[in-house]
């Protein structure tokens, strides 16, 4: 029989397979702390007999990340990088804010959405990340760093709508009160766009913060910057907005990455003010970072007060984001990258 990934499984479903094994149901809170506290093993749960530590072994795996590398920047920002179980590694960068310390997760190895940008696309996606994956990064991230995480975002390596079972059940595991109970308005979910799928989180009707990487105000600009827009076009991708912002009360804010020569023209912004007109959004503005694979660059300090100003004066609520580790490979999927370049070149 196959063995359960056991930090992917929520108390209530833990309970049943504790209670399967002839145990009682007590011990499944036990375990269900010890896993939250970073166990990376089960002998480590000395609360429990050495005979249900032995069947839990028997049962089940226990997910625990290996710290491949790790950057610090000037600022303070740390950028991980775990190897998985399986040889992938993923990306998590931990900030540390006024308002608390926040932790940026990966949701996938890869990712399809193909934006052209982005390093996390070179390459396509390899696979989905487990909820204990996902999970695994905002523990070990505390543990490695010794600091008490209050925020996530789901803004690393990959689409979290395209891996939606396993990113909710993440949600679940990470809001639990007997687990990390980290609160879902401390809680962001980056897109790019999948309106289908914005539509589903919205039944849910999840008290999280919604983030969609707009980053064109219109389609044969976003074409080019994001080509999964082909797919949904930015009509349709508005009108899911509206209808998600409309069944939870939770306004979204829209990311804009500035790049220089392609979306930042004063036409650009005047279009943008005006699909946020009615749109009740939030815009902020993100100078790009620049990746080796790619020629586009960040836009100049002109354009992007020019662009800003422009938003302003047509009363959109808009904000440059603060750029954090600029010194050390920053942007989403460079430092996988390059861990990828030099195991090829030995």
């Amino acid at each position: 029989m196959q063995k359960q990934d056991i930090r992917s499984m929520l108390p209530e479903e833990l309970e049943t397979a504790i209670k399967s094994l002839g145990e009682k149901p007590f011990r499944a809170k036990q375990i269900f702390g010890w896993l939250t506290r970073g166990a990376e093993s089960f002998d480590e749960m000395t609360n429990l007999s050495q005979a249900l530590q032995e069947t839990l072994d028997a049962n089940f795996t226990l997910a625990v990340p290996e710290l491949a590398d790790k950057q610090t920047s000037e600022d303070g920002t740390v950028k991980y990088l775990w190897q998985l179980e399986d040889g992938n590694c993923v990306e998590t960068v931990l900030m540390r804010y006024h308002h608390g310390n926040t932790v940026c997760i990966s949701t996938q190895v890869g990712c399809r959405m193909g934006c052209t940008f982005c390093a996390s696309a070179i390459g396509g996606l390899v696979r989905n990340l487990k909820p204990s994956e996902m999970l695994g990064q905002v523990i070990f991230t505390a543990k490695d760093s010794g600091l008490t995480i209050s925020n996530v975002v789901l803004m690393g390596i990959g689409e979290p709508l395209d891996n939606f079972d396993n990113v909710l059940c993440f949600l679940k595991l990470v809001n639990h009160p007997d687990g990390l109970h980290i609160g879902m308005r401390h809680i962001t979910l980056s897109t790019c766009g999948l309106a289908e799928v914005i539509d589903k989180l919205g039944e849910h009707n999840i008290q999280l913060t919604l983030t969609v990487s707009l980053h064109a105000p219109d389609d044969e600009t976003r074409n080019r910057l994001v080509p999964m827009n082909r797919k949904w076009g930015i009509d349709v991708l508005m009108a899911a907005c509206k209808r998600y912002f409309k069944r939870t009360g939770r306004r979204i804010s829209f990311e804009y990455a500035m790049v220089d020569g392609v979306n930042d023209t004063p036409e650009h912004a005047e279009l943008l003010a005006k699909r946020m007109s009615d749109a009740g959004g939030h815009v902020n503005l993100i100078p790009l970072n620049p990746i080796a694979e790619r020629s586009l660059g960040p836009s100049g300090k002109t354009n992007l007060d020019t662009f800003t100003e422009t938003l302003r004066r047509r009363g959109v609520n808009v904000t440059v984001r603060r750029s954090l580790g600029r010194d050390i490979d920053a942007a989403c999927g460079q430092l996988r990258k390059r861990r990828e370049k030099e195991e090829k070149s030995l």
